[in-house]
């Protein structure tokens, strides 16, 4: 077995964002920022803030700021839930629009230079391989409830 696949597997990411936010500095947006606006975008709209906070993979409370932030620039807007009162949606702004699509094409170049050499069907193969990885490293994370008596 290759040990120094768990390095490979934390070095790669790091990788990748310090790529992206070389190249989305001229955008004046920072990690944080860039990342909450590509998950919403894709995502379907009105996502409910702790959803958003889930996707991204930070705690709700961290996500306040940087939407407070967002919503100063134009980008987006929270709303109140029909459904309870408590539970905020955020909509992304048509102002956003042409800044995501910046974003995007960036996203789009950087990728296809990050897997360069690699054809369809490797990547096909990375991204089940990778996705089973997630998963077996999910349900370590996640506590069996037959297990537990």
């Amino acid at each position: 077995m290759n040990e120094n696949i768990g390095f490979q597997l934390s070095r790669a990411p790091r990788i990748w964002r310090a790529v992206l936010d070389q190249r989305l500095a001229p955008l004046g947006l920072t990690q944080t920022r860039w990342v909450t606006l590509y998950h919403l975008w894709r995502m379907p709209d009105g996502q409910p803030q702790c959803d958003l906070a889930r996707a991204i993979g930070v705690e709700a409370p961290s996500l306040v700021r940087t939407l407070d932030q967002l919503c100063e620039q134009g980008l987006v807007e929270r709303c109140p839930c029909d459904q309870d009162r408590r539970t905020k949606r955020v909509h992304l702004t048509k102002q956003a629009t042409p800044l995501l699509e910046k974003i995007d094409a960036i996203v789009q170049q950087a990728r296809e230079e990050m897997l360069k050499g690699l054809d369809e069907q490797e990547q096909e193969r990375l991204s089940d391989m990778l996705s089973r990885i997630e998963a077996n490293g999910q349900a370590l994370l996640t506590p069996d409830d037959c297990q537990r008596g």
